[in-house]
C-alpha cells in the first residue's frame, strides 16, 4: 500500500450480494488511491453442526477436530483464491483477507477499527424488518457498530417495495 492510499474494506463471502456490493463499488466508487481490503468472516456453523461429529465415539474426538479444521481451512484457502481472481477481474487493487470472529459482524468492525479504514462496504440480503430483528444482521450491526461510515448496497431484486408503501418500476 503505497503512502496516503486510504483502506477500504469490502465485506466479501461470494454471495451474490456480496458481489453486487463489489461489482456497485468498483463501478461506481472505486477511485485511485483506494486500497481495498476484501474480508472474508468465515462461519463454522457448518463445522460445527456435520454429521461427523455424531460419529465420534467421544464428543471432542481430536482426530476428528483436526480433521474437519484440516478441511475447513482447505474449503476456505480456496474461496480466498477465487475472491483474489474476484479482485483482480474488477482490476481493484487490494488483498483478500480471512479473519476468524464469533459473529462475521464483530470480525468486519475490528478489522475495519484495525486498519483504519474509510469506509466499510457489505451487501444486504434484503431481509424484512421482522426477520431483521429476529435474526441480526451484519449490516445493521456494522451500522450502529463501525467507527467510519458504512454503505449498505442492497441488490435491486431484492428490494422490498411494498414494506415502503412503493411500487416498484418495471
Amino acid at each position: 500500500m503505497a503512502a496516503g492510499d486510504q483502506n477500504v474494506i469490502i465485506a466479501y463471502d461470494g454471495s451474490e450480494h456480496s458481489e453486487y456490493a463489489l461489482e456497485w463499488y468498483a463501478q461506481n466508487m472505486h477511485k485511485p488511491g483506494k486500497h481495498i481490503i476484501l474480508l472474508h468472516v468465515p462461519e463454522l456453523n457448518d463445522m460445527l453442526h456435520s454429521t461427523r461429529w455424531a460419529n465420534s465415539v467421544y464428543v471432542f474426538d481430536r482426530e476428528v477436530l483436526e480433521s474437519m479444521l484440516k478441511e475447513e481451512q482447505k474449503r476456505i484457502q480456496k474461496d480466498l483464491e477465487r475472491f483474489a481472481d474476484k479482485l483482480k477481474s474488477l482490476g481493484l487493487g487490494g488483498k483478500v483477507k480471512s479473519v476468524a470472529a464469533a459473529k462475521p459482524g464483530e470480525g468486519i468492525a475490528s478489522e475495519a477499527k484495525n486498519t483504519d479504514a474509510e469506509l466499510v462496504v457489505v451487501g444486504s440480503r434484503g431481509m424484512g424488518a421482522v426477520r431483521r430483528t429476529l435474526l441480526g444482521s451484519v449490516s445493521d450491526y456494522l451500522v450502529h457498530h463501525c467507527q467510519c461510515p458504512v454503505l449498505v448496497v442492497k441488490h435491486p431484486k431484492h428490494f422490498h417495495s411494498h414494506e415502503h408503501g412503493q411500487t416498484k418500476k418495471d
